[in-house]
């Protein structure tokens, strides 16, 4: 099993060179993408999501769910310690912002109208936050302590 490397962070220009135009706003000038256009609101593989920025491991597929809005809705976080939430009245009402903890990048909202059978939350996700990795790449690419989510005797991670 493969050993990620530990996060450190890019200046803004490393960032401006590494992230597309569209995931260099999204996730550092809060922007969102167009709705039903991106990458991850239909896809329902199996895996993970993490930061674009960090790697810091953030959304299970298992948590996925279709919610109609456009955009890759989860009912939680693998671990709500690697979130962060805050206030966000930039379009004229309260929302709450979820950013990745370690790469401090904008993720999306987060909204109480979620399953109610799932905790009723919806995070809000803009697809040009994540990178996907799927089940079977997961010991490749050094996330191997998530492949038991994907087991049949699936334990959560402690929140």
């Amino acid at each position: 099993m493969q050993k990620r490397k530990a996060y450190e962070p890019l200046t803004d220009e490393q960032l401006r060179k590494t992230l597309t135009p569209l995931q260099y706003q999204v996730t550092k000038h809060e922007a969102t993408e167009r709705p039903w256009t991106n990458k991850f609101d239909k896809h329902f593989e199996e895996g993970i999501y993490v930061c674009i920025i960090s790697g810091e491991a953030l959304f299970s597929s298992k948590d996925k769910y279709d919610s109609g809005c456009g955009w890759p809705a989860f009912t939680k976080p693998i671990n709500s310690n690697e979130i962060v939430s805050k206030t966000d009245f930039k379009i004229g009402y309260a929302r709450t912002e979820v950013r990745a903890k370690t790469g401090d990048s904008h993720l999306g909202h987060v909204f109480p109208d979620g399953p109610k059978s799932k905790g009723g939350l919806r995070y809000c996700i803009n697809s040009a936050s994540l990178r996907f990795i799927a089940k079977d790449k997961l010991a490749e690419e050094g996330y191997g302590e998530y492949v038991h989510m994907f087991s049949e005797n699936t334990k959560e991670i402690p929140q």
